[in-house]
């Protein structure tokens, strides 16, 4: 996979600690806004009721109330648009059983049969943003081509459903059923989203319990994970919110929303290691996604060509870096990870093994900005000015960005 951040490799750069691997399962937001002080002081003897304190007690009650009442609203709002979404598959046609001409001859059938039809493999969850069908969701939900998509809706309808597109830099999926005139979600700014900000999410807990609501609030942003599944299977996600989220299977895909009814994200991790410390894709990403289908029928995003890693000052003082930030170039564990991939936009612009790229278009990179992050900005054949360090001497670049595949 091109630009993420991968191990350094050995050689002139020293290797950085191992990424924190995050189990993909998407998340589910718990918590609230509870309080009132009660304060009282003696004046004269006497016990008296300190007015101030009442008034801090009667506001912080009617806070609570309030956003208890919007909390309600907001699902009942939203329920209706969010679906389960199953995933079947029949090993019948997949597995075939094969025996040995003397197994034959002896009637031996000692080896397990496969099932037949089709059985359940898996379930996630999705909302939906047009009233004809289109449903998004994790990638990770409907990423096997050889499984078979089922909808279900909040009031138990079914629906057969068909992949259209799969981002593929985020965890991203975007499904369609033939239906109309459906209830949708609004997608809202995730720009504007603070830390501390009360969120709800809604999904399919467990794969058992449909439209389960939590809360909690957003515990961070500009996060970057590396998610990986039973599988062995690995992913870098870039500029995810964190939550404080109690994570459950089957959740993924699900949407986070604001206390005004509007999705800011999509929740698709969870640490697997901490308690309530989940993650969701900002909303702006999806909404990139869906124009990208509507003008070309698929999901483009832009190409450098590069591996990299990220560079953090402790890394900066081990190996005598030029400088504190920036993504330096780097080859992966194999022959066949290069840093720098042959005839890409960046090998054609003339980057090399041990670049450091420390700016885009004047946007620094850093811990907070990495480089696949301020490359998402961007569309295939926009011509992007790199700032970068070549052995030690600062150069100005230009790269003409091409579509990742």
């Amino acid at each position: 996979m091109n630009e993420i951040p991968t191990p350094l490799s050995p050689g002139p750069i020293k290797k950085s600690p191992s990424p924190l691997f995050i189990a993909i399962i998407s998340s589910t937001i718990v918590g609230g806004l509870m309080g009132g002080l009660v304060g009282y002081s003696v004046v004269n003897g006497g016990l008296l009721t300190n007015t101030n304190n009442n008034s801090i007690t009667s506001r912080s009650a009617t806070l609570s109330v309030q956003e208890e009442s919007a909390t309600v609203e907001v699902v009942d709002q939203t329920n209706p648009a969010v679906v389960s979404i199953i995933q079947t598959k029949d090993y019948s046609k997949i597995y075939s059983q094969p025996q040995s001409p003397l197994d034959q001859f002896f009637g031996f059938q000692y080896q397990q049969p496969v099932p037949q039809g089709q059985q359940e493999v898996g379930q996630g969850s999705g909302f939906i943003v047009k009233a004809d069908g289109t449903i998004v969701t994790n990638k990770h939900v409907a990423d096997d081509e050889q499984a078979e998509y089922t909808v279900v809706m909040n009031d138990g309808k079914r629906y057969d459903a068909q992949v259209l597109a799969k981002d593929p830099v985020n965890d991203v999926a975007i499904i369609k059923i033939d239906a109309n005139d459906l209830p949708t979600l609004t997608l809202g700014d995730s720009n504007n989203v603070k830390i501390g900000q009360t969120v709800i999410a809604i999904g399919n807990a467990l794969g058992q319990y449909r439209n389960t609501v939590t809360k909690g609030v957003i515990s961070g942003k500009s996060r970057t994970i590396t998610a990986g599944d039973s599988s062995g299977q690995t992913e870098t996600l870039e500029d995810v919110f964190q939550t404080d989220a109690a994570i459950n299977p089957g959740n993924s895909g699900g949407p986070l929303l604001d206390l005004s009814g509007q999705v800011v994200a999509v929740n698709t991790a969870v640490s697997q290691s901490g308690q309530l410390i989940g993650f969701a894709i900002p909303i702006n990403v999806i909404k990139r996604d869906l124009e990208s289908i509507q003008k070309s029928g698929k999901i483009v995003q832009p190409y450098l060509g590069v591996r990299y890693t990220m560079i953090t000052k402790s890394l900066a003082d081990q190996n005598k870096l030029p400088v504190d930030h920036g993504a330096v170039l780097t080859s992966g564990q194999t022959s066949d990870e290069l840093a720098v991939i042959p005839g890409s936009p960046a090998d054609k612009a003339g980057l090399v093994e041990n670049d450091i790229i420390v700016e885009i278009n004047s946007i620094v990179l850093s811990a907070d900005r990495s480089l696949a992050g301020a490359l998402s900005q961007y569309k295939p054949g926009d011509v992007v000015t790199l700032k970068i360090y070549h052995q030690g001497d600062q150069q100005e670049i230009k790269a003409t960005l091409g579509e990742r595949t």
